[in-house]
C-alpha cells in the first residue's frame, strides 16, 4: 500500500460528512481517470490508483470508516485489507456495490462498438396518391434502391469459412485485466466465431448488396398530405447480423380536378341553370362514392352551400366521415335569341315587384 500521509477524504476529493453515494461517485470518476490499463506505463497513475483504492476500501465500509474517523490512518496501513496493488486486484470484485464489472462496464463500451451488431439505416421516401385513394384506402407498389443481405452468403461475406481457433467459435474471449473480468468480442474473428477463408464474390465480403426492391404499401382510408406510414424492418440491412432499419413513407395527396379538400370535408361546385335556380328541382351532385340526387330549393342564389352529411373523408383514427358541401354555381346562357331576351325581360320585371 502507498505510504502517503494524505487524508482518505482528500484522496477521493470529498468532505468528511460525504454520503456513501458521494464517495462511490468520486471513486468511479477517479478510477476511470487513473486506471493503469488506460494509462499503460504511467507509474504516477498507478500510484494514484493504489491510493484511491485504499481510500475507497476504508470509506465505503461503515465499520472501517468509523474506525478511521476515530483512530486515523495507522490502523489500516498494515492491516489485512491492504496487501498492496496486486493484493487489491485479487479481491477487486468485492466492492459492495455490484463489483468492478458494474463500475467499469461503460468504461470499455467504446472499445467494442465497432464489433457489435448494428441496426440498418432507416429510409425515407415519398408517395403521391389520388384523393380517391386517400378516401377509400389503397394498396400501392413502390420501388426503391437499398442495401439488402447478400443471398449468396446469407450476409456473412464469406463464400467459405472455418471456426475461429482463437475463441473456438464462441465469438468472444474472457480476460482478467486488473480489477476487471470481461467478456469481449474476439479480436481475430471480430465476434463472428468464423474466419473467412474465401470472400464472397457477389458482395466482396460486405455481406450486403445494392438492389432495387418493389414493396407493397397499404394506404389507410383518411390519409392526408404530410402523414407518414412506417414499415418496420423494410429499411436497409443490418450490419454484422443486426436487425434491418425501417422504411418511412411520406404521403402527398394530389389536387383533384373537381373536389377541394378542407380537413376531412370536401367542397364541390355544382353548376345549375338559371331556371333550375329560380324554380328548383332535382339536380345531380358528384361525390367520391358516385353521383347522388339532391333537391334544389326554388330561389337558390349562386354560391349557396348545401351539406351532404357523411360524404367527406373518413377520420384516420375514428373512421368517422366528414361532410361534402355542394356549392351552387349558376350558369348563364352564352347565346341569347330574341325570344330568350323577351323572356328575360319578363324575368327582369319580377325583380322589381
Amino acid at each position: 500500500m502507498s505510504t502517503t500521509t494524505q487524508d482518505y477524504y482528500e484522496t477521493l476529493g470529498v468532505k468528511k460528512d460525504a454520503s456513501i453515494d458521494e464517495i462511490k461517485k468520486a471513486y468511479r470518476r477517479l478510477a476511470r481517470k487513473y486506471h493503469p490499463d488506460l494509462n499503460p506505463g504511467d507509474k504516477g497513475s498507478e500510484k494514484k490508483f493504489k491510493e484511491i483504492n485504499g481510500a475507497y476500501e476504508v470509506l465505503s465500509d461503515a465499520k472501517k470508516r468509523a474506525e478511521y474517523d476515530q483512530f486515523g490512518k495507522t490502523e489500516f496501513e498494515t492491516g489485512p485489507g491492504f496487501e498492496g496493488f496486486e493484493g487489491f486486484r485479487a479481491r477487486g470484485s468485492d466492492f459492495g456495490f455490484g463489483g468492478a464489472e458494474d463500475i467499469f462496464s461503460d468504461l470499455f463500451r467504446n472499445f467494442r462498438q465497432e464489433d457489435v451488431p448494428l441496426k440498418g439505416a432507416d429510409l425515407v421516401t415519398s408517395l403521391d396518391i389520388s384523393l380517391e385513394e386517400a378516401y377509400k384506402g389503397a394498396t400501392k407498389s413502390i420501388s426503391l434502391k437499398k442495401e439488402v443481405l447478400c443471398k449468396a452468403c446469407s450476409g456473412t461475406g464469406a463464400e467459405t469459412s472455418q471456426t475461429c481457433s482463437n475463441c473456438k467459435g464462441t465469438g468472444s474471449i474472457k480476460q482478467s485485466r486488473g480489477l476487471f473480468r470481461m467478456s469481449q468480442p474476439c479480436p481475430v474473428c471480430k465476434g463472428s466465431g468464423k474466419i473467412i477463408t474465401k470472400v464472397c464474390k457477389v458482395c466482396k465480403g460486405k455481406g450486403v448488396v445494392s438492389a432495387v426492391e418493389t414493396i407493397k404499401v397499404k394506404i389507410p382510408p383518411g390519409a392526408e398530405t404530410g402523414s407518414r406510414i412506417k414499415l418496420k424492418g423494410m429499411g436497409e440491412a443490418g450490419v454484422r447480423g443486426g436487425p434491418p432499419g425501417d422504411l418511412h413513407i411520406e404521403l402527398t395527396v394530389r389536387q383533384h380536378h373537381l373536389f377541394k379538400r378542407e380537413g376531412n370535408d370536401i367542397n364541390v361546385e355544382v353548376p345549375v341553370t338559371f331556371i333550375e335556380a329560380v324554380i328548383g328541382g332535382k339536380i345531380q351532385v358528384p361525390t367520391l362514392d358516385g353521383t347522388v340526387t339532391m333537391t334544389l330549393p326554388s330561389g337558390t342564389d349562386s354560391g349557396k352551400k348545401f351539406r351532404l352529411k357523411g360524404k367527406g373523408i373518413p377520420n384516420r383514427k375514428t373512421g368517422t366521415r366528414g361532410d361534402e358541401f355542394a356549392v351552387i354555381k349558376i350558369i348563364v346562357p352564352k347565346t341569347v335569341t330574341a325570344k330568350t331576351k323577351e323572356a328575360l325581360d319578363e324575368i327582369e320585371k319580377a325583380y322589381k315587384t
